[in-house]
């Protein structure tokens, strides 16, 4: 009998990696332009549950987000394609966001609060959380080198996709990446 289980266990592990692997060449698939630098992990990855803070100061960690897909990005007032990118991102939330999916922008490193309201205000976003990486722990802790960069979590919190450099988020392939997620594939 236990070498029957061993046979049921390993077909439902092997067609549920198949599953995977399909899943993750239709999301592949759908990206073109500067979304083809959006590159999915073979398989998730834990991430940090390093404390970042909002403008009040108050600590948040990421497996708050736990339960939608969520695009976190990695951001600063100084970083020009920041300011190219954030408004699209903003697009992004405004079509996408709610109980299956969010974006969640991070300003790391040196950014006072007044300057990212301003930096906010300038471009005409204000539907994006004003969080702040001061100290600029939790980019360390993912292994975040330059700026901008975006990953993608999956409802389990776990990491599945990154972006290094900004991109057209409110763009057809972009839209149709969320989608498919956020639809179960």
């Amino acid at each position: 009998m236990s070498i029957l289980r061993s046979v049921i266990l390993y077909a439902g592990l092997a067609l549920c990696a198949n599953t995977a692997q399909a899943e993750m060449a239709q999301l592949e698939a759908l990206r073109s332009g500067d979304m083809e630098k959006l590159v999915f992990l073979a398989a998730p990855a834990e991430v940090p549950q390093t404390p970042f803070t909002d403008i009040d100061g108050a600590e948040h960690t990421l497996s708050q987000f736990q339960g939608k897909y969520v695009l976190v990005n990695f951001w600063a007032t100084w970083c020009a394609p920041c300011r190219k990118e954030m408004p699209m991102l903003s697009a992004l939330q405004s079509e996408f966001g709610g109980d299956n999916f969010e974006v969640v922008t991070i300003a790391t490193g040196r950014n006072s609060v007044p300057g990212i309201q301003k930096f906010f205000a300038e471009i005409g976003v204000s539907n994006l959380p004003l969080y702040l990486d001061p100290k600029q722990q939790l980019a360390r802790d993912l292994a975040i080198l330059g700026l901008p960069i975006s990953i993608i979590l999956d409802p389990e919190g776990r990491e599945i996709a990154r972006m290094r450099g900004d991109a057209t988020w409110d763009g057809d392939s972009a839209k149709a990446i969320i989608e498919a997620l956020i639809s179960g594939g």
